[in-house]
């Protein structure tokens, strides 16, 4: 595969992502369409550092800890949403602004 076909299904992942994050109500899915983004922004750093520099592992350590960075967030997330629905049922974007105190 060529830098192009990466950077390609990197678009359409990103593309795709945007378009979930955009049109989903409910916290899940916003964040899966913020997951999809992110990997779609990973996948093109991943291959340009590829191209650019073959032989050195600095670029897959940084993909590596973005990788990391990314599932700890989602984690974290995802227990958020857990006790938000826990605790008042509620799971869509527009009744979680209610919940200032």
């Amino acid at each position: 595969m060529n830098l192009e076909l990466f950077l390609l299904a990197a678009a359409a992942l990103f593309g795709v992502g945007l378009f979930g994050a955009l049109t989903q109500q409910s916290v899940v899915m916003l964040m899966m369409g913020l997951e999809l983004m992110l990997g779609g922004v990973i996948l093109a750093a991943a291959a340009v550092w590829h191209y650019i520099a073959p032989a050195a592992t600095d670029g897959q350590v940084l993909v590596v800890l973005a990788v990391t960075v990314m599932a700890v967030e989602m984690a974290i997330g995802f227990a958020v949403v857990t006790a938000l629905f826990r605790a008042r049922e509620v799971d869509m974007t527009d009744e979680a602004g209610d919940l200032r105190a």
